[in-house]
Parts: structure tokens; sequence; C-alpha cells
């Protein structure tokens, strides 16, 4: 196959996730970027796009008429990105799912569990590939942490240790910010603000590296600036159902705090450490031995670490970067699906629909949780028990 046909719904000027997608779409020269339906507003959305360099009768002025005039093209897009206000993810993916199309989500990929779980079945029964966009797993050294648990590096998984912790919603007096406020209204943001938008990332993460999923949970949830009805930080333990135990801390009043994501794994036989804001070291101490500074790039790295170092070694890798290796894993298994073949193992990583599901589960769990004062509640979603 030649290069792949992309669309953006969503990520329009000014947006702070568009242009990260356009980055990381094309950073393989596999996606063509030829159609969009980018504003909620149809004319301010027609002229970006044709800024952007769409065709006139492919920049959509909306994502109705965007499904209506790619439905019918030879030419149509070959994977649809999702990028919208969280409200309008379910109703966009299901819509597009339903007309042949694949679908990359931003989180989270729903508003509700019974939605998650109607967007799993639609996509199992169309056969069309639904990835959500859990891009902080597209980073080389977090795939090597997955090999190195998966070769058995670290032997029986303990503990594993994630945090989402920043500052930059501290000011009580922005309480009236429109950026700000909406994350705490539950009319907009659903049940969870904090949890759901950031502590729902560190949890796929810990999922994804260790390879098990969490079953139970027990969250201490506070709005520290009394102002807010939800959550501005959550401290949640987490039941894993390989046996391993987790803690989650997640919070958006952690002053000095920039992202803040991490992960440390603690196993039989040694340990593993890795921050956001240095993606190029991943530091792993064997039980006995030294500590041990591992290089993204560096030699004698995994197949899937290998495959996702896109810079050599030493310079600073990037979020588009690990944007694109979810690309580069669709682009894989789109390629694969249409020739017939077995998907590369090494790029068969990109997160599912299932993990949507996973994830607005967890969040529902943890604000049950949190209103129960911390009592342990059931995970997982109905149709995964």
């Amino acid at each position: 196959m030649g290069k792949l046909n992309w669309g953006m719904i969503g990520g329009g000027e000014g947006s702070q996730i568009g242009p990260a997608h356009r980055l990381a779409a094309g950073l393989d020269g596999a996606f063509d970027f030829v159609a969009g339906a980018l504003d909620h507003r149809a004319e301010e959305g027609r002229a970006f796009g044709r800024r952007l360099g769409l065709a006139a009768d492919r920049a959509y002025g909306d994502w109705r008429e965007m499904l209506e005039g790619e439905r019918g093209r030879a030419d149509r897009v070959d994977l649809v990105t999702v990028a919208t206000p969280n409200a309008t993810h379910f109703e966009i993916t299901r819509a597009f799912l339903e007309g042949g199309f694949h679908v990359l989500c931003e989180k989270p990929m729903t508003m509700t569990v019974s939605e998650g779980e109607e967007i799993v079945c639609l996509a199992r029964e169309t056969g069309r590939i639904c990835a959500v966009n859990y891009g902080y797993s597209g980073y080389a050294l977090v795939r090597q942490m997955r090999a190195m648990v998966a070769a058995g590096d670290l032997g029986r998984v303990r503990m594993v240790v994630a945090e989402f912790a920043h500052g930059h919603h501290a000011d009580a007096g922005d309480a009236d910010n429109p950026r700000v406020r909406w994350r705490y209204d539950p009319a907009q943001a659903g049940v969870s603000a904090q949890f759901a938008d950031c502590g729902i990332h560190a949890l796929h993460m810990a999922s994804f590296v260790i390879g098990q999923e969490v079953e139970r949970l027990s969250a201490d949830t506070v709005s520290c600036i009394e102002s807010r009805v939800l959550e501005d930080d959550a401290q949640v333990n987490l039941r894993f159902d390989g046996g391993a135990v987790g803690r989650l801390w997640t919070s958006s009043i952690a002053l000095g705090r920039q992202h803040g994501l991490t992960l440390q794994v603690f196993g039989e036989k040694g340990g593993l450490r890795w921050a956001q804001e240095q993606p190029n070291q991943l530091y792993w101490m064997p039980l006995g031995g030294r500590l041990e500074v591992i290089e993204r790039g560096g030699p004698g790295l995994s197949p899937e670490a290998t495959r996702a170092s896109r810079v050599t070694v030493g310079h600073a890798e990037g979020m588009p970067l690990a944007f694109g290796n979810i690309y580069a894993d669709l682009a894989e298994a789109i390629r694969a699906r249409a020739e017939g073949r077995a998907i590369d193992p090494a790029a068969d990583l990109y997160p599912r629909a299932e993990d949507g599901l996973r994830s607005m589960a967890a969040v529902f769990a943890v604000a049950e949780s949190g209103k129960a004062e911390g009592a342990w509640v059931e995970a997982r979603p109905p149709m995964m028990r």
C-alpha cells in the first residue's frame, strides 16, 4: 500500500492537542492529511483547513458533513482522529465506526461505561480499529519497561507506583477562568475532574507496562480548592488481576510539579523508574546489583523500544514523537489488515477501545469510592468481569 489518507475532527487553530496530532501523523510519511472538520465554527474550520493545505471540498464545516463527504469517496480517509471536547467523543466515534472508518479517539473515549461498552462492541462487530490516544505509551523507554517486565527481568511484579501531578490549577483565583472552570463542572466534565483528565493516563501506563488490569480500587478524593465540586487531587490504591499492588497519585494543585507523569515498577528481581519529563533515561536496579541508567537509542534495547526511538542517542525525545509511534502502530495495523497478513508484534501496541472502556470504569469507580470514604469497589466494566 502507498500512503494512507488521514482526517481530523477538532484540533483547530489555537488547539493544544491539534498540532501534536498533525506532527505525529506526518512523522513517518505514512499518512497524508487530506480531510478535516477542525472547528465547531464552520467557516473558521474551513478556512483553517485550507490554510493547512486541505482541498476546498475536504475542508468541512462539521463532522457530519465530513462523514457524508468522505463516505462515498474512492479515496476516502483510512483513519479519522477525533480531538473534540470530551462529551462529543462517543457520538462522533460511533458514527465513523458505523460508516466503516478506522478511528483514533482522544481520551476519554466516552463519558459513561455503557457508552464505552457500546463502542467496544461496535468495533468488534464492524472489524474497524478503534484506538484511544493514551499517547504517552508511545515513548520508547515506556515500551522498554513493558518488554523487560514481559521478559521476566523483574520477576513477579509486586508493586507499581504511578503519578501524574501538576500545579497548573492551584490558583483559587482562577475560578472563573473558562479554560479551568469547565474541568471541575460536573455538567461538562462528568463525575470526575483530575482523575478523568490525568489519572487515567497514569493508570493506563501502569497496566500497559506490567501487563495487568485493575480489578478493585480504593480512592481518597478531595477538592483542595473548596469552591470546586469535583476533585483536584486523588490518591488511589489498586489491586491488579495478576496480583500486583498499585499506588496512584494525581493532582492539579501540586505547585512545583510541571507535567509530573512518572512510573515505578518493583518486582522480585529488580525495579524500574521512568519520568516523562526526562524521557531519555530509564533507571534499572537489579536485585543485588548496581543502579543502571538505560539510555533511549542506546544498544541492547528491545525491538519495541528500538522501533520507537526516533532521534539519535543523547538528543531530546518529545511528546509528538511518542504520539508518532501510536500513528506508526496504526499505519502498520491498517496495512496488515488490508494485506491479510499478521501485524508486526513490535507495532501491535496501540491502545484499544477496550483500554478506553477500562479507563471509564475506573473513573466511575474512583468517584464512587471517594464518596464512600475510600471503600473498595469493583473497577472492571460489567462486560469484563
